[in-house]
């Protein structure tokens, strides 16, 4: 079992993998941070089963106070349906197993604000060294500002724009884990309203792909790269 430690402020906390010993923990977690969400939409919730799942696969990292699970990060198997994210980034059948999804972080209310998230995804990230997957994708609800941020610091870019999750509006964000070349930008780049759905979708559709976001006076936008 791997073991870390990380700093939140001036005190260090124990992470590790997480195993089936740590269930009930992981479920009490989640409900702890769904109580405290102000857009429910922003966090599809994941079942005991999908837990179990990623955790069979050594797919979770938590970090404690004492005996006390305060925050968890998951990667998953996706499930082989019409529904893989691999089609949304326009991989094929036969691709679709060189994927592994970026799930959910859950951090406890009362330890926000230390760069959780982005340390847990160092974690995990570590995880995958070695491992078979060559692709890892994940899902982002527009203004959910923190998980933008966070999936844009590791590198990963969004590939579509679309609803998913019982019609639930989510870009969809993808990254090349082998190191190998994925994309080639051209030389032109776009600012778009994130609010332009109708906007971003076309130049998705067209291979554009984002790189970032970014605030002007009260109005937050999603810098879009050409490709070639």
């Amino acid at each position: 079992m791997k073991e870390w430690t990380v700093s939140l402020g001036e005190k260090d906390y124990p992470a590790r993998e997480l195993t089936t010993s740590n269930m009930e923990q992981i479920l009490a977690l989640q409900s702890v941070v769904l109580q405290h969400l102000e857009n429910k939409e922003f966090l599809q919730p994941l079942t005991r089963e999908e837990f179990e799942d990623s955790l069979k696969h050594r797919l979770m990292v938590g970090v404690f106070a004492g005996e006390e699970l305060i925050a968890f990060r998951t990667l998953a198997i996706p499930v082989m349906d019409e529904h893989h994210l691999g089609y949304d980034i326009g991989l094929s059948e036969a691709e679709l197993g060189d994927v592994v999804y970026q799930e959910i972080t859950n951090v406890h209310p009362e330890y926000r604000g230390y760069g959780l998230q982005r340390k847990l995804a160092d974690l995990v990230m570590e995880l995958l060294q070695d491992s078979p997957y060559i692709y890892i994708c994940a899902t982002v609800a527009p203004f959910n500002f923190a998980s933008l941020k966070d999936k844009l610091s590791q590198g990963m870019v969004i590939k579509a724009l679309k609803r998913k999750y019982d019609n639930m509006l989510r870009y969809i964000f993808c990254k090349r884990l082998d190191g190998n070349a994925y994309i080639v930008f051209g030389e032109n780049q776009m600012n778009i309203k994130m609010s332009d759905i109708e906007e971003q979708q076309k130049l998705l559709k067209a291979g554009w792909v984002g790189t970032n976001i970014l605030q002007k006076e009260e109005e937050w936008y999603v810098v879009y790269k050409e490709t070639i």
